[in-house]
């Protein structure tokens, strides 16, 4: 457990930094001398360097061992928080910003693949659930007290803490990964690993994503004003609101991680269709205070016990050839955010209310389990199995 402790903790370290500018973003724009929607960019710009420069650089390092790699981009990681702590003006944060989604792209994709090849085949899941358990956590305990830090002391002092995180997250890989991470990191070459993407449990495990990113952001976006304005919430009580919705993720997570050891599909099949249910359930109970917060919380838990069987799901069916197909994990969920992000705007400009932005994610959730009804029947019927790792061929 401890190399996954060393994953984790990097994942974490990766997580605060992605969703700590939200909590900062008027003192950084402040700082930097630019208009609150303008320091906006720093998200965006993130997101879009996760999504785009990630797989790029998973391909363009795929004969790089996997240690050697998870520490190079810990060690940008913690170089780039120094740097943005340091930043002059705003198109030099921007810059920095972007450079580190790149290597948070390609981490979380290379933690992953390492993650599953640390342990048995029937622990895969919960090796996912750890990594994965790194962003919910950071939302948790990394986001409110890189905002206390940066209320106190300064946006700056944020960032300087961000590469303390990055100095111990570092350490503690170099420390405590195997020099050999499981599966081995031999070039599979760009056409086999464009190939393993056309495997149906791969494509259709990225519509899920999708699907899983639009019930989930589609409301999550707009969730504070839905609580001030649907729902009646003092807005005093928003925090804690989001709190124990994070709270509820980080069970989720590990629920997540012990259905998808023990039957993958027909838990995931099943959670999908329940997700749908408390979407549908949040819209009847949104102007009701104590039962849309219970039902927040057990949708945030869903949301993440979604997650892992997913991208379990991915990495088993690419074990072959997974540099390509981990990296577009992050990529898929960052896109995923902000399809839903806009779908939502444009909901909202047409003159929809926010009490119909779960009726959406309700319709993607049920289009999800057609989706992995018809993948499951298909594999079924075939007997397909799923790839021997490239170490193993």
């Amino acid at each position: 457990m401890l190399p996954l402790f060393a994953l984790f903790f990097a994942a974490f370290a990766f997580g605060t930094t992605e969703f700590v500018i939200a909590g900062v973003l008027p003192q950084v724009a402040q700082g930097l001398d630019v208009s609150v929607p303008t320091a906006g960019y720093l998200v965006s710009g993130y997101a879009g360097g996760i999504a785009i420069g990630g797989p790029l650089l998973a391909l363009a390092t795929n004969g790089i061992s996997r240690k050697t790699l998870l520490l190079g981009l810990a060690i940008a990681f913690t170089i780039g928080q120094a740097a943005c702590a340091l930043a002059p003006d705003f198109s030099s944060m921007l810059l920095l910003r972007i450079a580190v989604a790149v290597a948070h792209g390609a981490y979380f994709g290379v933690a992953m693949v390492v993650a599953v090849g640390l342990v048995p085949e029937d622990k895969r899941g919960m090796a996912v659930a750890v990594i994965l358990s790194g962003l919910t956590v950071s939302n948790v305990i990394g986001v409110p007290a890189g905002t206390a830090i940066g209320s106190l002391w300064g946006w700056r002092a944020t960032f300087w803490v961000m590469c303390a995180l990055g100095v111990v997250a570092t350490l503690a890989m170099l420390a405590l990964l195997p020099r050999t991470t499981g599966a081995s990191n031999r070039p599979a070459g760009f056409a086999r690993e464009v190939r393993v993407l056309a495997r149906q449990q791969v494509w259709t495990s990225l519509i899920l994503m999708l699907m899983l990113m639009i019930g989930q952001f589609t409301l999550f976006t707009y969730i504070t004003p839905t609580l001030l304005e649907v729902t009646g919430l003092d807005e005093s009580l928003v925090p804690w609101v989001l709190l124990l919705n994070g709270v509820g993720a980080t069970i989720g997570v590990f629920l997540g991680g012990k259905l998808s050891d023990w039957k993958l599909m027909p838990s995931l099949i099943t959670m999908l269709f329940l997700q749908a249910m408390m979407l549908a359930v949040i819209y009847a109970v949104s102007p009701y205070p104590v039962p849309m917060i219970v039902a927040i919380v057990i949708w945030g838990g869903l949301n993440f016990a979604i997650g892992t069987p997913i991208q379990t799901r991915i990495l088993t069916w690419t074990a072959d050839a997974s540099n390509l197909a981990s990296s577009l994990i992050p990529s898929g969920f960052n896109v995923g955010i902000a399809l839903a992000a806009s779908l939502g705007a444009a909901m909202l400009n047409a003159g929809y209310g926010y009490r119909s932005l779960p009726v959406v994610g309700a319709i993607a959730m049920l289009v999800a389990v057609a989706v992995a009804l018809a993948s499951h029947v298909s594999e079924w019927r075939r007997k397909a199995a799923p790839p021997l790792p490239a170490a193993a061929e």
